[in-house]
């Protein structure tokens, strides 16, 4: 009790009385009280007359430090061509039960698609029941293709009579049946309103084989040509068709539908047809479709497509080539063959990007008018799209210009033609 009395007493005790028992300075300065951020105004923090010393980060100290090399004393050279583009294998499974792999190259990774407009574009098609050679035969480039800044600048190949094909070739993932479902009839509509939505300049537009249907699908094929071109009378449209089992009259009724490049793949080389495509694919068959389409119709350009890393032979790929002249076919592009999956054919190469460049300039040399070569170009790839693009372009306006200056419209040239 005594104690708490105490405690009583000495807060009863006036502050003033407590502050005055202590020694405190008089000077009002010494009351001031800073944080313990902020600068003392009384001491000025010293001027430096050196340059403040820029900030370096563990980045650049680490760079400008010793190598691995450095440590190890061994002396570091430079690769060979050869030994950067070298495939590298690794060991995978379960002890007892490991295989060797191969992994795949540098330059055969592509991203993963994303972006507003890949999204778009996959919407539209899915809103309108489209289906596009993109998704169903797993395009490397369809993030590249689909991703761009706007529609307009988009390429996407529109992938007609559905997604289930009649033929079963070994290097194709789309999916086969014997029956596949009837046509949509609304398909050429659909087709022609989405792709006028997309404002694109040049279409492609390819199919899977109906080998059920009386004329192999053509009359739907040149429906939606004709549909495309009426609500859409400047894009350009290129046709990557099948062979319509040898039915020459069919590739005759789709080269005269209106569209501006008609294309066929012969895939790959003579002697492979037999092992990589179905078995009514034939070289000799393709190279009639091509053939037939170029002479239904003046200035039609032929276009098609080679798979390498199957197997194929330097030799034999000269021998396609020359057959490839000998019809006049205008555009050939080279592309490696990736395997969908444990299905399919195993892959025989991985091709360099130095010898996909090689055939290009070798192509070039035959006298095709345009070569697109490259481990990850398809046949439908935007960058011979571009280029044919222009090649019809040029010749429609020299065109109009050689029927002005006959009927008299231009002035007479002066000086040398360019």
């Amino acid at each position: 009790m005594a104690t708490s009395i105490c405690r009583c007493r000495w807060l009863r005790t006036s502050w003033p009385s407590i502050l005055t028992a202590r020694s405190i300075p008089s000077s009002a300065s010494h009351l001031h009280r800073t944080f313990a951020s902020a600068h003392d105004p009384i001491s000025p923090a010293p001027t430096s007359t050196k340059p403040p010393r820029q900030t370096t980060t563990f980045r650049d100290k680490l760079n400008t430090g010793p190598t691995f090399v450095d440590f190890v004393g061994a002396r570091e050279e430079k690769l060979t061509p050869e030994d950067a583009l070298e495939l590298k294998t690794v060991m995978v499974g379960p002890e007892g039960r490991k295989k060797k792999i191969t992994r795949l190259p540098e330059w055969l990774k592509t991203p993963v698609p994303v972006g507003d407009n890949f999204k778009k574009i996959r919407n539209d098609l899915r809103g309108l029941n489209l289906h596009t050679v993109c998704e169903e035969a797993r395009c490397p480039n369809i993030s590249d293709c689909w991703g761009g800044s706007s529609k307009s600048a988009a390429t996407a190949t529109i992938m007609l009579m559905g997604d289930t094909c009649t033929r079963g070739c070994r290097f194709c993932s789309v999916k086969t049946s014997k029956a596949p479902p009837p046509l949509d009839p609304h398909e050429p509509e659909n087709t022609a309103e989405a792709l006028s939505r997309w404002g694109l300049g040049y279409v492609v537009l390819t199919s899977v084989d109906r080998d059920d249907l009386a004329d192999g699908g053509a009359r739907h094929f040149a429906e939606t040509i004709l549909k495309i071109k009426q609500k859409a009378p400047t894009m350009l449209v290129e046709a990557l068709t099948g062979d319509y089992a040898g039915d020459l009259e069919m590739v005759k009724l789709v080269a005269t539908s209106g569209l501006d490049v008609y294309a066929h793949n012969i895939e790959t080389v003579e002697a492979l047809t037999p092992f990589v495509r179905d078995r009514r694919a034939k070289f000799r068959q393709s190279l009639d479709v091509l053939r037939t389409a170029k002479e239904s119709k003046e200035g039609l350009i032929t276009k098609t497509s080679i798979m390498l890393g199957l197997g194929e032979k330097e030799d034999q790929i000269w021998d396609a080539l020359r057959e490839l002249r000998k019809i006049d076919v205008d555009v050939v592009t080279f592309g490696q063959y990736m395997r969908p999956t444990k299905r399919h054919m195993k892959v025989e190469e991985y091709v360099t990007p130095a010898v996909f460049e090689m055939w290009r300039l070798r192509a070039l040399d035959l006298g095709f008018l345009y070569c697109a070569s490259g481990p990850l170009v398809r046949s439908s790839y935007k960058a011979g799209e571009a280029f044919i693009e222009n090649v019809l372009k040029k010749r429609a306006r020299k065109s109009d210009t050689a029927m002005a200056d006959a009927a008299g419209d231009l002035p007479p040239r002066v000086g040398k033609e360019v």
